[in-house]
């Protein structure tokens, strides 16, 4: 086993300290080095064995196990000397190539010669020096502040990542939040708040559009005959048959009770949309089987085709179209029923406001 030489005395023109014997360096110093006039390590403290174990540092030449980055010019013992005191840069030459920094003072040896106190650090690469090494709080000096830091450091990282996570939660809570507060809860579909923003955007974006309101005929029938859950199996039937006949840029939505909406935005043929409604109104006719039981509703269908721009309050102007569009239905009520009622309104404007 290796034992650093006894240290007498630092240089003249230093403080005046006496170090004794190759604990006290290990103990206040563990990542210290003594280097000897010809290079070579004469001793070297726990924590620096740990970074090159299997590889005794004392008795090899400095420059064998350790590569100098700043000042580079460290090949000899005088070379050290004449840059006594300042900050020095290296990095292990064995894999994984750990940086250091540190400082280094000439002193008088026991035997009489010289050498070299090199005191060495991980400064700010300390955390993944632990990492690769495994170092443990005993590796370094009491009175290092390195692992306090780096114990901050980490709790740091980990309240941040917890917020980081914390805000991603409140984000899809509140992205959740906003889409209940635009969906139906029994059908899925989008409800009369989202249609009215759909509608609006697409006034506001200039687009003409279709706009088809579908009510469900007897449909108070079923309720106060066969209950209000197959009320509700139908208006689940109802919105399954609307999501089947709209696109993907399409709205479908329910606006409260046995009422529904489409949106069919760029979309003013009035063949094409005559003969959606009528696919829509045959597919409702059909009995919707409940506990062995059918429940049979029929539907009218009014349909709006708005073929301006709003140009002013489109909130307005939506209102205005969805109360056209129920005009229209209600016309095709008041015409007997099940059936599809189709008007244009050209050069739709909003109301401007006061």
């Amino acid at each position: 086993m290796s034992v650093a030489p006894e240290i007498a005395r630092v240089q003249p023109g230093a403080a005046a300290a006496v170090l004794a014997g190759p604990e006290a360096l290990d103990r206040l110093m563990p990542m210290h080095l003594v280097i000897g006039a010809d290079g070579t390590i004469r001793a070297a403290g726990p924590t620096l064995r740990r970074l090159l174990a299997g590889d005794d540092p004392v008795g090899r030449r400095f420059l064998d196990l350790f590569v100098p980055r700043r000042p580079r010019a460290l090949a000899t013992m005088d070379a050290f000397a004449a840059h006594a005191g300042e900050r020095l840069h290296l990095h292990l030459r064995r894999p994984p190539g750990t940086p250091l920094r540190g400082l280094a003072v000439p002193v008088a040896a026991g035997d009489g010669g010289r050498a070299l106190l090199l005191n060495l650090s991980f400064g700010l690469t300390v955390a993944q020096a632990v990492r690769d090494h495994a170092l443990t709080d005993a590796d370094f000096a009491a009175t290092d502040l390195a692992v306090e830091m780096l114990y901050l450091s980490e709790a740091k990282a980990a309240v941040m990542a917890e917020l980081r996570a914390l805000n991603e939660r409140l984000q899809v809570a509140k992205a959740q939040a906003e889409e209940q507060a635009l969906t139906d809860a029994l059908t899925g579909l989008r409800n009369r708040r989202a249609m009215a923003q759909a509608i609006a955007s697409a006034l506001a974006a200039g687009r003409p559009l279709g706009v088809m309101q579908i009510d469900l005929d007897h449909f108070k029938a079923v309720n106060d005959t066969l209950g209000h859950g197959a009320g509700d199996r139908v208006l689940v039937e109802v919105a399954a048959i609307l999501t089947r006949e709209t696109r993907a840029g399409d709205t479908a939505a329910r606006l409260g009770g046995d009422e529904f909406v489409i949106l069919f935005p760029g979309l003013i043929d009035p063949a094409r949309l005559r003969a959606i409604g009528e696919r829509v109104r045959t597919a409702i006719e059909r009995p919707v089987p409940y506990r062995g039981l059918l429940a049979r509703v029929s539907a009218s269908i009014g349909i709006v085709i708005a073929t301006g721009a709003a140009d002013t309050d489109v909130e307005a102007a939506a209102e205005d179209l969805l109360r056209r569009v129920d005009q229209a239905l209600y016309a095709a009520k008041n015409a007997g029923r099940a059936r599809v009622n189709l008007v244009e309104a050209p050069g739709f404007r909003a109301a401007r406001r006061p």
